[in-house]
């Protein structure tokens, strides 16, 4: 659809009048969609700018300029915002994905109140831990994954013990070095 050069009826016969006024509201439908710019602004306009057609870009008029507010891909069904600082509340999407790496800042996982799990990084590292769950009969694994032969380090904070906890109270616990087995 095409922009229109004002969104003001002129004085017309009903045919005129009734062609400009469904000109009129297909622009607005359409969000003025088109490769350039409607010649029609007022502060708070909007335009989608189908100059690349796959991914439009919608702008927003200030009363100043266009301001670029994000990009949809028609390809993927994906909206990008482009101001950066956009953020969205997941609290309502019960099955988000991640299409990338999740940086969470130094930041912990948590309830709000307590921490979880808590992250850091290593700049140079080139190996790191892999969950993975399991079918009906089989465990979960926790890997040690990058490089061949890499170990899992467990590391208890102060005097604390490791402890790993098996069926029937049965468990495997370290006293500094010593390997400690309790059946």
């Amino acid at each position: 659809m095409s922009t229109v050069s004002d969104y003001s009826l002129a004085n017309q016969g009903f045919s005129a009048l009734r062609t400009e006024l469904n000109n009129i509201l297909g622009a607005i439908n359409t969000l003025n969609a088109t490769t350039s710019a409607p010649g029609s602004k007022v502060a708070y306009s909007l335009w989608l700018d189908t100059t690349a057609s796959t991914t439009p870009t919608l702008k927003y008029y200030d009363g100043a300029g266009w301001i670029s507010l994000c990009t949809f891909n028609h390809s993927a069904n994906t909206v990008n915002w482009l101001d950066n600082s956009v953020s969205v509340d997941v609290v309502g999407d019960t099955t988000p994905q991640l299409g990338g790496m999740l940086d969470v800042n130094g930041q912990a996982f948590g309830d709000g109140t307590l921490e979880l799990l808590k992250f850091t990084e290593t700049g140079s590292a080139v190996n790191e831990f892999t969950i993975a769950n399991a079918a009906t009969g089989a465990g979960p694994t926790l890997s040690s994954t990058g490089e061949t032969n890499v170990d899992i380090n467990i590391t208890p904070k102060g005097s604390g013990k490791t402890v790993i906890l098996g069926s029937m109270n049965d468990s495997i616990s370290t006293t500094g070095k010593a390997l400690v087995m309790g059946f």
